[in-house]
């Protein structure tokens, strides 16, 4: 007698069902995919208890004749693929069902009832399905579309029940599945209450993604705290994608990961590739233990896609994953980047008036790259960030290589402060060529020796000293490592370094990246080392310093699997840290007044390499509000 039989159906629905149906949110997920796909334009949804009492489900589509309505209790029985039409449906999917699973599946574990009329009929037709085996089935007055309702999901399999979470938990959950689809749907009408309470109440053609983002998501996201993403990918043979959607600021965003909601062609997934893409081109603006957050959609050939992957339908393969991450990680970038230009524009004004006569078109200089020559009139340098000489008093002069190629010899009768004055540091320039126009924002004071206070058109800007100057660094670094590398800062006479078996080891491994920074170390035996240069940026650290903490960063990087470009701006972000004005420190109005004008002409500056928020902003109306004023 033959050990191998063949399951029953109802027995191999059941089995389904613990693919398709996990809890009683993946009910209303099949019951709403089921209604966009029949062309609804307002669904109502009802839940009781924590789901498993009841799900009812009322869409105004197409709705269902008697035979379809028997049809679609049969396994893998849809409307969505047709024979004779070649494998090649499964590729080109663009339905959000297709396999013909869920309905049998739910039917199987719960009391489900399905009433559904189509527009030409002057009945409907209501089906009663109890665990499996049909009940009842009659001709119904109704109203066109269709009513799915599910009763006492898992009552014949209580060992299933007893996984299910918390009511609280079971509810979040299908209020998560409602949200989702109200986001890719945004023109469909939905309401959804519990116990009678309504939840979600949405109507239809009238919300905008951005209106239905805010109604989804709360009141801090309907406040303008939005960056809108809206790129048109390259179309090739490989990926042509359309990337657009809305994110929360970085600095308004939590540490939950579910709030960043993935849309593909109109599907609600979940995609970690996807959700590292976004966090990718967030990098400088997120700080660590931070998530994006806000909903992203991705359009694309169905064929360049494939969603039959897993019954639940909520994962999804590219044909070229590469290529999409670096599309998605551009959209967010490029949408960053538009971003700093309208809040420059709202923050300190309208650009400056350009001369219209002479050689040079270009707005006047607020800053100096340490790349450029210095001014023959001496900069008013912040004076934490001046680099101090390397030599102690009494010791032989030191010479000094600007980024421009040309060395400063300094002698014994020169004084230190002459020296410095002619290195390229990370002074803030606090005089230009041209006159700048008067700032927008006007320093009034300084909170703490850190925090700068601003007033402005519109009320009230603290900026963070510290912060936003490591911004400004961060960029002129990134600029001059575009050109070329550093500026570096050569030592007349070579410093020895004893170095570590872990440090030589990452000396050997990122040699090239590390001489690019401006660090020139050559060997000289055993575990000795010379050092001849240090980026100019840090000249006011000691030689050791610098090199223990570069190699300590590198050492740090080398565990992450990022490359070489990301592990050079993180790089980067901890160099600009070092050299930027720190906490504490004093500025005199002149040098609050460069650091904004730096700010204004800067191509970031919202938040520091390590996303955190530069700024502040109070309106006239918040300042008023803590005073009781009308």
């Amino acid at each position: 007698m033959s050990k191998i039989r063949v399951l029953s159906e109802h027995l191999a629905n059941q089995i389904a069902a613990g693919e398709v149906i996990e809890r009683p949110a993946s009910v209303v997920k099949e019951f709403l995919e089921n209604a966009i796909d029949a062309g609804a334009q307002q669904v109502v949804i009802e839940v009781e208890g924590d789901g498993t009492r009841l799900i009812r489900v009322i869409d105004d589509g197409d709705g269902m004749d008697q035979d379809d309505t028997l049809l679609c209790l049969e396994r893998h029985a849809t409307s969505k693929l047709q024979e004779g039409k070649g494998e090649e449906q499964l590729s080109t999917i663009r339905t959000l069902g297709f396999r013909g699973e869920a309905i049998p599946s739910i039917a199987s574990v719960s009391r489900l009832s399905i009433i559904s009329r189509p527009r030409q009929a002057e009945l409907g037709t209501r089906v009663e399905v109890q665990y499996g085996r049909i009940a009842k089935i009659h001709e119904t007055g109704c109203r066109q579309g269709t009513v799915m309702e599910m009763r006492n999901l898992f009552g014949n399999l209580p060992a299933r029940k007893k996984f299910l979470k918390s009511s609280r938990t079971e509810l979040a959950h299908i209020e998560e599945v409602v949200k989702n689809y109200s986001l890719a749907n945004h023109r469909l009408g939905l309401t959804y209450t519990v116990d009678g309470q309504p939840v979600l109440s949405l109507p239809a053609e009238t919300d905008t993604l951005e209106s239905r983002l805010g109604k989804i998501n709360g009141r801090r996201q309907s406040s303008g705290r939005l960056v809108r993403i809206e790129h048109q990918g390259e179309t090739t043979a490989d990926s042509p994608v359309a990337v657009s959607g809305w994110l929360l600021l970085p600095d308004e965003t939590g540490s939950s990961a579910g709030r960043l909601r993935l849309f593909v062609n109109g599907r609600a997934i979940r995609d970690r590739m996807l959700g590292h893409a976004v966090g990718e081109g967030l990098t400088g603006y997120l700080m660590k233990g931070m998530a994006p957050a806000g909903a992203l959609f991705l359009t694309l050939p169905p064929a360049l896609v494939d969603v039959n992957v897993h019954p639940a339908k909520q994962e999804i393969r590219f044909r070229n994953s590469e290529a999409i991450h670096g599309q998605v990680a551009q959209a967010v970038r490029q949408a960053m980047a538009d971003y700093q230009h309208d809040l420059k524009f709202s923050l300190f004004g309208p650009p400056a008036a350009t001369p219209q006569s002479g050689k040079d078109n270009n707005p006047p200089a607020m800053r100096q790259s340490p790349l450029q020559e210095q001014p023959t009139a001496r900069p008013y340098p912040l004076p934490l960030a001046t680099p101090r000489p390397l030599v102690a008093t009494g010791e032989e002069p030191l010479a000094f290589a600007t980024g421009a190629g040309r060395i400063i010899q300094t002698d014994a009768a020169a004084s230190a402060d002459e020296a410095i004055a002619e290195m390229p540091a990370a002074p803030l320039d606090c005089h230009s060529a041209t006159p700048a126009p008067a700032p927008t924002l006007r320093p009034i004071g300084q909170l703490l020796n850190l925090y700068l206070l601003c007033e402005g058109p519109d009320g009230l800007v603290v900026i963070d000293q510290h912060a936003a100057h490591e911004r400004l660094l961060f960029e002129d670094l990134k600029k001059q490592l575009a050109n070329c590398q550093l500026a570096s800062q050569a030592l007349l006479f070579s410093q020895m370094l004893e170095l570590s078996a872990s440090q030589i080891e990452v000396l050997q491994k990122y040699r090239d990246e590390i001489e690019r920074l401006g660090l020139v170390i050559e060997e000289f035996g055993g575990q000795s080392f010379v050092l001849k240069a240090v980026p100019a940026l840090l000249g006011h650290l000691s030689p050791g310093e610098i090199v223990a903490g570069v190699l300590e960063q590198f050492h740090e990087e080398s565990g992450k699997t990022r490359g070489s470009a990301a592990r050079i701006e993180e790089i980067l972000a901890g160099l600009a840290c070092k050299a930027a004005i720190k906490a504490g420190h004093r500025l005199e109005e002149q040098e609050m007044v460069a650091l904004i004008a730096q700010m204004r002409e800067s191509d970031a500056f919202s938040h520091c390499p390590h996303g955190r928020p530069t700024y502040k902003a109070f309106s006239i109306a918040d300042v008023k509000k803590w005073f009781h004023r009308g």
